[in-house]
């Protein structure tokens, strides 16, 4: 598609405005100028402001230039509505301003049903301003998308087609919902639209028409066996669940186990060959020493295995923390790059940086290079990121700080205990490549200093870097850079140089995104399209001190540019303890019954992910505890991220299924239907779902009430159906309610003909 470009526009239409600030006002940026602005003379909805546009253009984003202080009229909250016509907008985006004196760039909805579609009106409405009582103030818009009217003219003949095809839809909809059948086929034969997918058709004539419900539910069992179920599992919140792993001695003998395990630690180096189901630990910090210990973990049997004590002893690293390592898994070798020196050990023939590889089937170190600085590799550095690229054998290293002989600041571990203050002008290391094949280092971004622009790679340390195979990208977000926690989200094309800002770090809200911070665990699962984050340090100095430290866990969807928090955990408590949580759907703590272990807040730990049986490894970390800052953890869970399952979609089908047969047997043989729910609804009955159960109770009591009973249960369902009307009606609520199980593709829309009609039209 063209390149987006800058929008001519101008001010259609407004509410109200409050001399001198009128409308024409905002379509000139003065930062300075505090007149410079449109005002509302109320604060109080609806008020807004309409722009049109010199010509139809596909919108793609709108950016709001502010005062250069902070101000109380400021748009707190907004919403911003789009189409052809000023008379029939759509919802285009719904967010706020930050009450700052930056710029910020939102991306607008232009897309329906995979197409773009155009845009002439736009209309801000402010609903909040940061200052309450205050009136509404815009200081500065601007438009940006596609105006080529080669690329325009076909999308508004699509969407005109779009509109025209769905407005038949909802008449096909209504029409069959009134039972009007002859006019519905006389409708669709017309126009050769269709209302939904045949599978639908056919369910929906066994059911509403046939009340046929044996077979209503074999046409649920070939949806099922289809996969047709999938799309509604994969829109649903992961459900998480930890369990803490105790080795198989251990399990036989609890209090009692020889097996030699890792110690505790923070700032330790992890990695998981899931091909072979082995996970590999390194080195880290104890409390009170650096350490060179390498062991590998195998899951199948569950033991852990002292690979080497001192790896220094076998030509292996020095002891570290702060380091990074990744493992080819083709030809089983893990690469080890950086560490963290204390001040008085920064000599300058310590300050190398020197670059290990261990060959796991021959048990063997080498050292590749005793300082890579020399061969066009990055210097010392701790704190950075490093990941494979599998296919050409390249490793990319990014980020991290650079250590010099001189200065006094400590390691991002230290610093968080000792609140240490900076005397020096950090330096930072830019983006290195390493070509495994020939042992070749390449810069590839330098830092830009303290003068970045936005659009550049701003080195930090405690960030995250992930790569995906198929879109050869490096995903890369948060961390620090000297005083700043860094919010922003980027990707980096490790084939054409070419950058990708996602976020630019101006949305901070932390209820949709991961707090800005530091030293948060990432992993990344390119078959699902997904990036997990289990968070380390907040930004904020309160959460650091003491008992503050928290972690949750968020899931990033690359196709839908969405986060969802699945997990927090806000206890203080030193130990591992237990919380109630979610449980895994399905089973008895599914309601919120019983209790989950979880492990404790945590920073310096380390996680992985095996992508084959999607489970991550979580190992040791520092719990943050002021009252003994040497304090380490040693405990090891695993954790897998649920979903319900075609088969738990399936029983609820068939429950929902046979409620409504049992509603049509209760009017007609209260025996019957009494026996029925006995057998065919029980039989169906989640018994660890607190919500079915009770319904399950509501349908069995409801046959015992007082025949003057209106017939409801306690969600004000009917629950007796006699005459033909009810019946069908109930009917086409039980195929509405299946419907939503299946891909929107597949359904008739979601609108209601009915629900079209303006009220000032009654």
């Amino acid at each position: 598609m063209n390149k987006s470009e800058k929008l001519g526009v101008t001010i259609w239409n407004y509410s109200s405005y409050s001399p001198p600030y009128e409308p024409d006002n905002i379509l000139q940026d003065k930062a300075h100028d505090q007149t410079s602005r449109w005002s509302s003379d109320s604060n109080v909805p609806p008020q807004f402001i309409t722009l049109k546009i010199e010509k139809p253009a596909i919108v793609q984003r709108i950016t709001f230039g502010k005062y250069e202080k902070s101000h109380v009229c400021n748009l707190k909250k907004f919403r911003i509505l789009g189409g052809m016509v000023e008379e029939k907008m759509i919802v285009l985006l719904e967010s706020g301003l930050k009450n700052d004196s930056r710029q910020e760039t939102f991306t607008l909805r232009h897309e329906v049903d995979g197409h773009c579609f155009p845009c002439r009106f736009l209309q801000i409405l402010p609903i909040q301003s940061w200052g309450p009582s205050f009136n509404f103030s815009i200081w500065y818009v601007e438009l940006n998308g596609i105006i080529d009217w080669n690329v325009v003219k076909p999308c508004l003949d699509w969407y005109s087609t779009y509109r025209e095809r769905l407005a038949v839809r909802l008449c096909l909809k209504h029409l069959r919902q009134l039972g009007c059948l002859d006019a519905f086929e006389a409708l669709k034969k017309k126009k050769n639209i269709r209302l939904e997918d045949p599978r639908l058709t056919e369910l929906h004539d066994v059911l509403v028409l046939r009340g046929d419900f044996v077979e209503t539910e074999r046409v649920l069992e070939r949806a099922m066996d289809d996969g047709l179920f999938g799309p509604f599992i994969s829109s649903q919140e992961y459900v998480p669940q930890w369990t803490r792993i105790a080795e198989q001695a251990e399990l036989n003998f609890p209090g009692i186990s020889d097996n030699p395990r890792p110690g505790m630690r923070g700032g330790h180096q992890m990695c998981i060959d899931a091909t072979t189901e082995t996970i590999y630990l390194f080195g880290g910090w104890d409390g009170a020493q650096d350490l060179n210990d390498l062991w590998s973990y195998y899951i199948p049997n569950g033991e852990w295995t002292l690979v080497s004590s001192n790896t220094t002893n076998e030509g292996g690293p020095t002891p570290r923390s702060c380091h990074k390592m990744c493992l080819d898994s083709e030809n089983r070798q893990i690469f080890v790059l950086g560490r963290y020196l204390d001040t008085q050990n920064r000599s300058p023939e310590n300050l190398k940086s020197d670059f290990y590889v261990y060959d796991i089937d021959n048990n063997q170190w080498t050292l590749i290079s005793e300082d890579t600085a020399l061969v066009g590799g990055p210097k010392l550095v701790f704190d950075h990121q490093m990941c494979l690229d599998p296919l050409k054998k390249i490793i990319y290293v990014f980020g991290g700080r650079i250590l010099t002989p001189s200065g006094t600041y400590t390691s991002t571990e230290a610093a968080m205990l000792n609140s240490t203050t900076y005397t020096i002008e950090h330096r930072f290391s830019g983006l290195y490549s390493y070509h495994v094949p020939t042992s070749t280092w390449k810069k590839l971004k330098d830092d830009p200093g303290q003068n970045a622009q936005a659009h550049e790679m701003k080195s930090r340390i405690g960030h995250s870097m992930l790569f995906h195979p198929t879109y050869r990208k490096l995903y890369i977000f948060a961390g620090q850079r000297h005083k700043e926690y860094m919010n922003d989200f980027f990707t980096y094309h490790v084939d054409t140089g070419e950058i990708d800002v996602i976020a630019d770090g101006t949305r901070q809200d932390t209820n949709q995104v991961p707090a800005a911070g530091f030293t948060q665990r990432s992993t990344i699962d390119p078959y699902r399209d997904e990036i997990h984050v289990l968070s380390g340090l907040s930004k904020e100095k309160e959460k650091r001190d003491g008992d503050g430290v928290k972690n949750s866990f968020w899931v990033y969807d690359i196709k839908h540019n969405r986060w969802t928090c699945i997990y927090k955990n806000d206890r203080s408590d030193r130990d591992i303890f237990v919380q109630s949580l979610p449980a895994t759907p399905g089973t008895a703590n599914q309601q919120g019954k019983g209790f989950q272990e979880q492990p404790c807040p945590r920073y310096a730990h380390q996680l992985v992910y095996d992508t084959t049986h999607r489970v991550h490894y979580l190992f040791g970390g520092n719990p943050g505890n002021a009252s003994d800052p040497k304090m380490r953890l040693d405990d090891f869970w695993s954790l897998r991220l649920c979903r319900v399952s075609q088969s738990d979609i399936m029983r609820r089908c068939r429950f929902l299924v046979r409620k409504c047969r049992f509603q049509e047997m209760a009017g007609q043989d209260i025996l019957m239907a009494l026996r029925y729910i006995q057998t065919a609804i029980l039989e169906v009955v989640d018994q660890a779902n607190e919500v079915q159960v009770q319904e399950f109770h509501s349908l069995a009591s409801f046959l015992f009430r007082n025949p003057l009973h209106d017939g409801s249960d306690i969600y004000g369902t009917t629950l007796c159906r006699t005459d033909d009307a009810s019946k069908r009606q109930g009917r086409y609520e039980l195929y509405s309610s299946l419907v939503d199980f299946f891909p929107d593709y597949m359904t008739q829309p979601k609108a209601n003909l009915v629900d079209l009609i303006p009220l000032d039209n009654l």
